[in-house]
C-alpha cells in the first residue's frame, strides 16, 4: 500500500492556473549533449532533429569530438588541408562530417573515409599508389586496369 500525496497534505497552495507540463524541451542542454555522447553518430543526428535542446547538443564539440578517431588531426591535415579547417574555424560536428566522406588524397591514388557507424577509418589503395619493388621492371610485373577497379587511371 502506497502513501497518496496532494498538495494540501504538503501544505502547499493550489496553484491559480494550470500545472505546466515539463518536456524533453525543458532538459538543460548540457545535460542533454552529455546523454548524446553516448550514442552513434547517426541517433545524435535523429535526436538533434527532435526539439531545440538536443539540436543544439548535437552540435557541442565534446559530443563530436568522442566519435573522432585519437589521430583526426592528422587525417584533418593531410586530406583536408589542416590550415584551410583551422582558418575557417570549423566544429567538430563539420570536421567528422567531412570525414565521412571518400576524400581521395597522394596523387588520386588513396582513398580515406570514416565509417558512420563504427567511427573507424576506412583507406582504399589503388594498386598504383603502392611502392613495389622493381614496380618499373615488368618481368615482374605489369599493371592491367580493370573496369573493377575504381581508381585505375
Amino acid at each position: 500500500m502506497g502513501l497518496i500525496f496532494s498538495s494540501e497534505s504538503l501544505g502547499c497552495a493550489p496553484s491559480a492556473g494550470p500545472a505546466a507540463a515539463t518536456g524533453l524541451g525543458d532538459l538543460p542542454e548540457g545535460c542533454a549533449a552529455s546523454i548524446l555522447a553516448y550514442l552513434e553518430p547517426t541517433d545524435i543526428c535523429r535526436l538533434g532533429g527532435l526539439n531545440r535542446a538536443f539540436r543544439g547538443a548535437s552540435w557541442a564539440d565534446f559530443v563530436w569530438e568522442s566519435k573522432l578517431p585519437e589521430n583526426y588531426g592528422v587525417l584533418v591535415e593531410k586530406v583536408l588541408g589542416g590550415a584551410c579547417v583551422v582558418g575557417n574555424g570549423l566544429s567538430k560536428r563539420e570536421i567528422y562530417t567531412r570525414l565521412c566522406r571518400a576524400n581521395v588524397f597522394d596523387g588520386g591514388t588513396k582513398k580515406v573515409w570514416l565509417d558512420k557507424c563504427t567511427s573507424r577509418v576506412c583507406i582504399s589503395i589503388a594498386s598504383k599508389g603502392l611502392a613495389i619493388t622493381g614496380i618499373d621492371d615488368r618481368r615482374y610485373w605489369s599493371h592491367i586496369p580493370t573496369e573493377e577497379s575504381s581508381l585505375c587511371s
